[in-house]
C-alpha cells in the first residue's frame, strides 16, 4: 500500500513538472514573438533626412512666425521677440533653412535681416547661396540683387572659398553673370584667393552667356594664379560649341537644315 502511494506521489510530482516545463516554454516562446515584433517594427521606420533635424523649439518658432506673419505687422513682431529671438544660433540657422525649403521667402528675409542684428553677427556665405537659389527660384531676383548689395557692403565677410563657390554658382544658374563676377572680385577682396574651380563656374558661365571678353578677363586671372593650360583648353572648348550654336541661329533657315 505504501508503495503505491510512494508511485502516485511521484506520478503526481511528474506531471507538475512537466506542465511548469510547458509553461516555461511558452513564456520563451512569447518573449521571442515580442522580441521578433519588436526588430520588424523597428526595420520599417524611415531613415531620418540629412540636414532636416530641427529642435522642438525650431519647429515651434517656424509655426510661431507663419501662423503670426498672417496677421498684423505687431503680432509678427512679437513672435520674433517671445519665440525666436530667444532661440540658440543653431537653431535660427535651422528655422531661415526651413522657412526656405518651404518657400517662404518674404518671411525667410525677415528672418535673416533679424539674424544680422545680433551681436557677433558674421556672414555666412553658404546661407546666402542658399538664399540666393531659394529667392531665384521664386522669381524674387530684385532681392537676389539687394542681398548681394548688403553682401558687399559688410565689413566681416570671412575668405570661405567654398561659400563663395556655391554662392558664384548660384548666382550664374540664376543667370546672373553680373552679380557672379561682383562676388568674385569680393572674393578676391578679402584676401581669399580663387581656386580652380572658382575659375570654371565663371568662365563657363560668362561663356555660355555669351559674355566672351569678360570671359578671357577672367581666364587671364586663371593663367595668372596658376598658370593653368587646361583652363585655357576648357575655354577653347566651350567657346567653340558657343560659337557653332551661334552661327548655325544666324545662318538661314534651308543652311541650317543643311547643316543638321
Amino acid at each position: 500500500m505504501v508503495k503505491c502511494l510512494t508511485v502516485v506521489n511521484q506520478i503526481g510530482v511528474g506531471v507538475v513538472e512537466a506542465k511548469q516545463a510547458k509553461c516555461v516554454e511558452r513564456r520563451r516562446a512569447t518573449t521571442m514573438n515580442t522580441m521578433v515584433s519588436m526588430r520588424d517594427r523597428s526595420k520599417n521606420r524611415k531613415p531620418l533626412q540629412k540636414g532636416r533635424s530641427l529642435s522642438i523649439e525650431a519647429i515651434q518658432t517656424v509655426q510661431a512666425l507663419k501662423r503670426a506673419s498672417k496677421n498684423s505687422h505687431s503680432s509678427l513682431q512679437q513672435a520674433f521677440t517671445a519665440n525666436f529671438r530667444r532661440l540658440l544660433k543653431s537653431d535660427m540657422i535651422a528655422v531661415l533653412r526651413e522657412l526656405l525649403r518651404q518657400n517662404q521667402c518674404l518671411l525667410a528675409l525677415q528672418v535673416f535681416e533679424d539674424m544680422k542684428e545680433e551681436e557677433r553677427y558674421c556672414p555666412k556665405l553658404s546661407l546666402y547661396a542658399e538664399m540666393v537659389a531659394a529667392l531665384g527660384s521664386n522669381g524674387m531676383l530684385e532681392q537676389v540683387h539687394e542681398l548681394i548689395v548688403e553682401l558687399k557692403a559688410e565689413t566681416t565677410v570671412s575668405p570661405d572659398i567654398q561659400g563663395f563657390n556655391a554662392l558664384m554658382e548660384s548666382l550664374m544658374s540664376l543667370n546672373l553673370t553680373g552679380l557672379a563676377v561682383e562676388c568674385y572680385y569680393l572674393m578676391k577682396s578679402v584676401s581669399c584667393d580663387p581656386d580652380k574651380l572658382s575659375f570654371k563656374i565663371l568662365i563657363d558661365g560668362l561663356t555660355s552667356n555669351g559674355e566672351i571678353e569678360l570671359s578671357e578677363a577672367i581666364e587671364k586671372d586663371a593663367r595668372g594664379y596658376y598658370g593653368w593650360d587646361e583652363i585655357n583648353e576648357m575655354d577653347h572648348r566651350i567657346r567653340a560649341v558657343f560659337c557653332t550654336r551661334t552661327r548655325l541661329l544666324n545662318q538661314p533657315l534651308y543652311n541650317v537644315y543643311m547643316v543638321i
